[in-house]
């Protein structure tokens, strides 16, 4: 059947009642490693074994850490591993997983993106374990995927940033949102900007790094003793504190590093722009000149927090930081936003939303996707032209000059 790991050969024997039994199972065995299916030998794995594994030395190779501890860590952990970690790994079957499926929809009541999402997830380990020897087929590819909903985009109208900018220019920090509307930069990339990269004589910022918060990790020999007492129960059936009632711990949860004693990790930290092709991460912006001015101001008035405060400044050459010089936390650039859009009179949209906006106001002015696409540092244009939302007002335009071009 091949070699084993120690170099050895790999002879796998079959026994039947009949010789045409075992003959049956040997040519299914030949056919198998002809396929280059057959799985490895050894003591079989468990879905949850193989799913730690392909979690902590397998997938941080290729996802971003941010990425592993906001979605995938939760999705495995918290619904993965509990439902079907008990699985032997090639014995799991598609009807597994549509059983799966339907009880996160139907009794966990989760929503159907975050289904596709662990979905995904699940394929992508199951992928690795075939291309590993661990099993002979993907699952997940035999089940039909469950069908995402389309999250609608809500960019502001032009109106609408005229007014958010007009309230944020009395807040401190202010000018985030004008660069945030403006460039259409991410929040990572809006929080994480340093003065270093703002040339603003030359009206130029450079995109290049983004500030990302790692979780800490378990540096003791037992971390499921460790954040015992912080290890989260269900909510009750008739629970009224949530709207939707965050999910218990699995009986194994290792979470809660942010608790151990000898915590190793976490924190603060500058990471390369995301971006494809020739320009890869590096991304350099010309700033308009209303926005250079406001920048200006913004800059003095730091100065001033920066003197005040004194030995207290934490100096991470920020240029939007806390009252001290430390970096923002999202959540709270988040409140800022929903603060000033219900000051505004605006419905609520996401903070990323204001990206959207930005490729759509630059769509308002004549730009066309590729230049969408230069403008945000997108890797394709079928990207960039998700970003581009059409106002009704320029759909009004457009329905205009139909009119005249028939009946002048």
């Amino acid at each position: 059947m091949g070699v084993k790991d120690d170099g050895s050969p790999d002879r796998r024997h079959r026994t039947g009642k009949t010789e045409t039994i075992v003959t049956d199972k040997v040519r299914a065995l030949e056919k198998q490693r002809d396929a280059g299916q057959v799985t490895k030998t050894g003591k079989p794995l468990t879905v949850e074994a193989w799913m730690i594994l392909w979690l902590t030395t397998i997938a941080p190779r290729s996802v971003e850490q941010s990425t592993l501890d906001s979605t995938y860590r939760p999705k495995v952990m918290n619904w993965i591993v509990p439902r079907l970690g008990r699985h032997r790994l090639d014995r799991l079957q598609p009807e597994h997983l549509d059983a799966f499926y339907l009880w996160l929809r139907n009794e966990q009541g989760l929503s159907k993106n975050t289904i596709v999402q662990i979905h995904r997830i699940l394929s992508r380990a199951l992928k690795m374990a075939v291309v590993r020897g661990k099993v002979g087929r993907n699952v997940a590819t035999l089940v039909e995927a469950p069908s995402g909903e389309e999250v609608e985009m809500a960019p502001l109208a032009q109106e609408e940033a005229r007014r958010v900018l007009q309230l944020a220019d009395s807040r401190r920090n202010g000018a985030r949102w004008s660069v945030g509307l403006a460039l259409g930069l991410r929040q990572c990339e809006t929080l994480g900007m340093r003065w270093e990269y703002i040339d603003l004589d030359a009206r130029k910022m450079h995109v290049w790094w983004q500030i990302k918060r790692t979780r800490f990790s378990h540096g003791c020999t037992d971390p499921r003793t460790c954040g015992t007492r912080y290890h989260r129960a269900g909510c009750a059936a008739d629970c009224a504190k949530h709207t939707k009632c965050p999910p218990a711990c699995p009986p194994e949860c290792v979470a809660h590093a942010r608790e151990c004693p000898d915590r190793k990790g976490g924190g603060w930290h500058f990471a390369r722009r995301k971006g494809k092709g020739k320009r890869g991460g590096n991304l350099t912006l010309t700033l308009p000149p209303a926005l250079v001015q406001r920048l200006r101001t913004h800059r003095a008035s730091q100065a001033r927090e920066q003197l005040a405060a004194g030995d207290r400044w934490t100096d991470m050459d920020l240029v939007f930081a806390g009252t001290t010089g430390q970096p923002i936390e999202p959540h709270a650039d988040w409140v800022e936003w929903r603060d000033l859009l219900i000051e505004a009179g605006i419905d609520h949209v996401r903070v990323h939303d204001g990206r959207h906006t930005a490729a759509t106001l630059l769509v308002e002015q004549g730009a066309t996707a590729e230049i969408v696409q230069e403008v945000l540092g997108l890797s394709s244009i079928t990207i960039a032209r998700r970003y581009m939302h059409i106002s009704s007002t320029l759909a009004a335009k457009a329905t205009d000059s139909v009119g005249t071009a028939l009946w002048g």
